[in-house]
């Protein structure tokens, strides 16, 4: 039963606010009560959505064990909801873009670590391979506490290709290797800017760093191979975040 569920508090609690057409039945756990939770019943019952009230077992057999804090969701994006694709994102960049272009990350964790820390850091969106990588699935959503609602996650079937058409966009491609090309900190990431991170494991493919115009690496003491990749997507991006005056510049707000 777990196909089309979403579960989580901040998952459950963004796709109720943001694309509540989309719900069409809500799970909340017996005896467990907070202001959240009203809020999503409330929520529910404005929007018509069926509300079951079902005790922890049932939602642990539903999830099939997954950590879901008493809450759950069926879900279907509504036509409204659906992520661009990437004629559509290049269409609708502002200057200057911020992107997080991700090599294959397979880990649903590190995809939802990611996701989260894009939102934070007001990137446009984070671009993805179709194969061999983890797509939008419900562990994704729930690592990402919310985050999967405001950030697109861009799917796209050639990642090489995708690159190549970013750079014919204007977007100054970065890719991030463990001891290659100058310190992250010292490039400029105040222009478009597109930051290529690496699988779990391998880094980033021969064929994508390729398609870079910089490469950059954070650097460690010795006897560090890398770091963990949602932990270096954050480091990027908000070094990006640093040059441009903050948060509020990247988004645009400022």
């Amino acid at each position: 039963m777990r196909g089309g569920l979403v579960y989580g508090r901040h998952a459950v609690q963004e796709l109720l606010e943001r694309d509540p057409a989309g719900v069409s039945e809500l799970w909340l756990q017996q005896g467990r009560g907070d202001a959240m939770r009203a809020r999503a019943r409330q929520l529910a019952t404005r929007h018509g959505i069926s509300v079951h009230a079902v005790a922890r077992t049932t939602l642990d057999r539903m999830l099939a064990g997954a950590a879901h804090q008493g809450i759950a969701a069926r879900y279907r994006p509504s036509r409204t909801s659906l992520a661009p694709n990437l004629d559509t994102l290049l269409a609708g960049l502002e200057e200057p873009a911020l992107l997080l272009v991700l090599d294959g990350v397979q880990d649903p964790h590190n995809l939802g670590a990611c996701l989260r820390s894009a939102d934070a850091a007001g990137a446009d969106a984070v671009i993805v391979p179709q194969r061999r990588a983890v797509g939008l699935t419900p562990t994704v959503r729930k690592a990402a506490s919310g985050a999967a609602e405001h950030v697109p996650l861009v799917t796209v079937g050639n990642l090489a290709e995708a690159l190549r058409r970013l750079g014919e966009a204007g977007v100054f491609l970065f890719g991030a290797c463990a001891h290659a090309g100058i310190a992250y900190t010292d490039a400029d990431l105040r222009g478009p800017t597109a930051l290529i991170l690496g699988g779990e494991g391998r880094g980033l493919r021969r064929l994508t760093a390729a398609r870079c115009d910089q490469l950059i690496h954070i650097p460690m003491r010795a006897g560090v191979e890398s770091l963990n990749v949602s932990v270096a997507a954050a480091l990027c991006l908000f070094e990006a975040c640093r040059q441009r005056g903050g948060v509020a510049k990247a988004r645009g707000i400022a």
